[in-house]
């Protein structure tokens, strides 16, 4: 199916609080964005929020061959008829800019540079040759996990993925018809500024549109649902104070600092 620009949507927006209200945005310059009202700000003047109304959050994990041969010594099985699919609550999302907790106590917690499928429209027992005409958008999510508490690869439990704030999601949803192809994309990510992964999306395992067809033979898919298609290798450990950039070509560049215990949890005046 082809997909026509309307002429008067704008390719990518974002949700942002302001002045005691939430608005619609767009980019307007370097470092600035145009509220849905015409008022022009710098980034930095709102609080960004995720950029659409999240619902369920579906996560796929070892979908980049290459992520998947950097863990073949920590897996025992290294090969997946079916993708590994787990669900993150609602709790775990922020938007860019925002500040994601990284415990003092642990000993590895790293990024996960991922493009993220947001659904536009209810999928329910639909094929990939269909698959696309489901989807709103895309947009760049920061995945963070804590490796310390991973027991299994193919179940990871609540604590290495499903924390407060490390579901990092925006800056911008870009409409579908503005990604000619989403397995032709670029990932990278830099930590204090120095690049520490890359990879494209035409390496995944699992495309968009498998996946969504796949997901939606048991389960519908609303919109709003958002699925994040995996990370490609690279992933290393980060610290407290550390800037992570996590950006994707045509899709956006989404800025996070992590914070340790002390500034998440402050001890009650």
């Amino acid at each position: 199916m082809s997909h026509t620009l309307h002429p008067l949507r704008p390719t990518h927006t974002a949700r942002v609080a302001y002045a005691g209200a939430i608005h619609t945005a767009t980019p307007h310059g370097e470092h600035q964005i145009r509220l849905a009202d015409g008022r022009i700000l710098a980034e930095e003047q709102v609080v960004w929020l995720p950029p659409f109304e999240v619902g369920t959050i579906i996560a796929l994990g070892l979908n980049y061959a290459d992520h998947l041969r950097e863990l073949s010594g920590e897996l025992t099985v290294t090969t997946k008829d079916e993708p590994l699919v787990f669900l993150k609550g609602p709790n775990s999302v922020i938007g860019h800019r925002g500040h994601t907790h990284r415990p003092d106590a642990a000993q590895f917690m790293h990024y996960e540079c991922e493009l993220a499928v947001v659904i536009g429209k209810t999928a329910h027992r639909v094929s990939r040759e269909q698959a696309l005409e489901h989807v709103a958008g895309y947009t760049v999510c920061n995945d963070y996990a804590i490796r310390d508490y991973l027991e299994n690869w193919y179940r990871p439990n609540l604590r290495v993925k499903n924390r407060d704030g490390a579901t990092v999601l925006g800056p911008w949803l870009v409409d579908v018809a503005a990604v000619p192809d989403p397995h032709q994309l670029a990932l990278r990510t830099t930590v204090n500024g120095q690049l520490t992964q890359q990879g494209n999306t035409r390496d995944l395992i699992h495309n968009v549109p498998e996946l969504i067809e796949y997901l939606s033979r048991f389960m519908t898919l609303q919109a709003g649902d958002v699925i994040l298609t995996g990370t490609p290798e690279g992933v290393v450990n980060v610290n407290a104070g550390d800037e992570v950039v996590t950006e994707i070509d045509g899709i956006g560049r989404l800025v996070n600092t992590l914070v340790g215990d002390a500034v998440f949890h402050p001890p009650e005046a």
